[in-house]
C-alpha cells in the first residue's frame, strides 16, 4: 500500500467525529420524537372516565357545602395519601349538585368554603368565587372547575379520571358549563 491510498489522520479523526456527533444526535433525538409522537401513541390510563363515589347522600345535607375526598382511580399503592383527591360538594336539593374542583382556577391553591359568608377562598393571591362557583373578586378569570357527577343507588358519584378543565373533553352531565357561571354571566370559561 502506499502513501496515497492510506487514509490520512484528518481523514480517520473526520471519520469518527461524525460517527460521534450521529449517536448523540441519535440518543438526543429520542426522547424529542417520544414528545413529538405521544399524542399518537399514548394509550389512555385504566382510572380515565371512571365513576368514583363520594358516599352516600346522607354524607350531604341539602342546602350544604362540605368538603369531600375519593381515592383517584389511577391511584398506585405507592402514591400513598396523594391519591385521596379532595373536592367541594354543594347539595342544593334533591339530586341537584354542584361538585367543584377545590383548586382555584388562576394557579391551582386550594381554596377554602366559608358559610359565614357563603364565598370560597383562594388563600394565595385572594380570589374569591360565590356560593355557587362563579368568580366573585381576585384574578381568576373564571368559576370553579366542576366535575360531572350522577346519582345512583343513593350514592353520589363523580367522573374523575379527567381534570375539570374548560377544555372540550370536560362536559357536565347536567349540559352546563365546565366552569361554575350563575345566571346573569354568559357560559364560556373564557
Amino acid at each position: 500500500m502506499t502513501t496515497s491510498d492510506r487514509p490520512t489522520r484528518r481523514a480517520v479523526l473526520v471519520k469518527i467525529g461524525i460517527l460521534l456527533n450521529a449517536a448523540v444526535g441519535a440518543v438526543l433525538a429520542v426522547p424529542v420524537l417520544r414528545y413529538v409522537l405521544s399524542p399518537v401513541t399514548r394509550q389512555r390510563k385504566q382510572g380515565d372516565g371512571a365513576w368514583v363515589s363520594l358516599g352516600s347522600l346522607e354524607k350531604f345535607p341539602a342546602g350544604q357545602t362540605r368538603l369531600a375526598t375519593y381515592q383517584h382511580p389511577s391511584a398506585t399503592p405507592s402514591d400513598g395519601e396523594t391519591a385521596e383527591t379532595p373536592c367541594w360538594v354543594r347539595h342544593l336539593q334533591g339530586d341537584t349538585f354542584q361538585i367543584f374542583a377545590i383548586n382555584c382556577a388562576h394557579l391551582g391553591c386550594p381554596v377554602r368554603w366559608f358559610p359565614q359568608s357563603n364565598l370560597f377562598m383562594c388563600p394565595c393571591h385572594g380570589g374569591v368565587y360565590y356560593q355557587d362557583g362563579s368568580r366573585a373578586s381576585g384574578p381568576p378569570e373564571r368559576g370553579m372547575f366542576e366535575y360531572s357527577y350522577k346519582v345512583e343507588q343513593g350514592m353520589l358519584l363523580i367522573k374523575a379520571g379527567e381534570m375539570p378543565t374548560p377544555g372540550a373533553q370536560a362536559s357536565l352531565s347536567k349540559g352546563s358549563s365546565p366552569c361554575a357561571t350563575s345566571s346573569s354571566r354568559s357560559s364560556s370559561c373564557a
